[in-house]
């Protein structure tokens, strides 16, 4: 049996490209030929050590499927037997026997029930989604009824050190497009402490490209004479130590967007969520997205407004039987969304395409 990944972005190496590689992880751990669509094996050497996956037997296809005559891409897609294919937005003609498309991204306005895509979406299997969140603009935008397949997050690597009075924010100092908003935490914890609140550290940890970061520098800044403390670019034992000491983990991106016009703007899923929630964290995230399947009613608090925020964190702060409720409940919310449990989903996703 042949499977064949694609994923235009594969060298990114962010929570997409683990989760179309831990479907490939999948399919050599049934002893299937496996193919990624990319250059070169140094991308797949990365993301071995990046997302300690075991991906020996991996094979390259180098080719661009889509610089292909149709024909050519008919030949070569359809000697394998299944294709997961990571879209973009848009919808591909594809060859396999079977054929699975990706989406990571809540794509909206895209014209996708046009005349093109509806002949494409034929030759489509099955649509599988990171979230319902991402499914339920998917669905609208294109049509159809896809399935949800959870992020893989390696829940087994975290747990519980001595806990300290920190508040933990993880997300890349950015501007982007799915900006992690840290100005919003300190804010939310600069009213705390004019409020009361002492002995309590924030402490954001994220990625930076580059020598120059405007927006580093700006949070830099706001937080001035504060208790917070700024990890940038830190090895992984040092973030998940910090996830193991830390009380509370907070979350705000999305803040300040309309979700329903610019629903990728907002937390699709949110993976260091999870993988807080292993370390016993207790998570108050922003009440949008993908979040609200993960920090469900007895798991922790969700909230809409900096007000909000600063009452949910006072509350858990002040109520230490309701802290430890919280943060066992979330170590053990946080085992559904395991590799283990994403493969045992995969596989009944498979079955039932097979048995339909």
């Amino acid at each position: 049996m042949k499977a064949l990944i694609y994923n235009p972005y594969l060298d990114t190496l962010g929570g997409g490209e683990r989760y179309c590689l831990t479907v490939g992880e999948y399919f050599l751990k049934k002893k299937w030929e496996v193919f990624v669509v990319w250059k070169d094996k140094e991308v797949i050497k990365k993301a071995q050590e990046r997302f300690n996956l075991n991906l020996e037997g991996l094979k390259i296809l180098n080719k661009k499927l889509e610089r292909l005559s149709f024909e050519q891409k008919f030949r070569t897609e359809r000697q394998f037997d299944l294709i997961f294919w990571v879209s973009d937005g848009s919808i591909p003609f594809l060859f396999g026997r079977k054929n699975f498309l990706h989406f990571q991204v809540p794509f909206v306005r895209v014209r996708g029930k046009n005349l093109l895509n509806k002949i494409k979406l034929k030759l489509v299997d099955k649509i599988v989604c990171n979230s319902r969140f991402t499914k339920s603009f998917v669905d609208r935008e294109f049509g159809v009824n896809s399935v949800v397949l959870y992020p893989p997050v390696d829940v087994e690597k975290f747990a519980p050190l001595k806990k300290e009075n920190i508040i933990l924010g993880v997300g890349r100092f950015e501007e982007t497009m799915q900006a992690k908003r840290q100005d919003v935490l300190i804010e939310a914890f600069s009213q705390m402490v004019k409020k009361g609140l002492r002995n309590w550290r924030l402490v954001l940890i994220g990625g930076s490209l580059g020598k120059k970061n405007d927006y580093l520098a700006q949070l830099k800044e706001k937080a001035r004479g504060l208790p917070v403390e700024f990890l940038v670019n830190v090895p992984f034992e040092v973030l998940k130590t910090y996830y193991g000491k830390a009380k509370i983990f907070w979350h705000a991106a999305g803040f300040g967007i309309e979700e329903e016009k610019y629903p990728y703007r907002v937390e699709h899923f949110g993976m260091t969520t999870v993988e807080a929630m292993a370390a016993g964290c207790v998570p108050i995230v922003i009440d949008k997205g993908g979040l609200r399947e993960i920090v469900r009613r007895g798991v922790g608090e969700r909230w809409r407004t900096i007000a909000e925020l600063e009452k949910a964190t006072f509350k858990v702060i002040q109520d230490s039987k309701l802290w430890r409720r919280y943060s066992l409940k979330a170590q053990q919310e946080s085992v559904k969304f395991s590799k283990k449990n994403f493969f045992q989903s995969l596989e009944r996703i498979i079955k039932d395409e097979e048995n339909s």
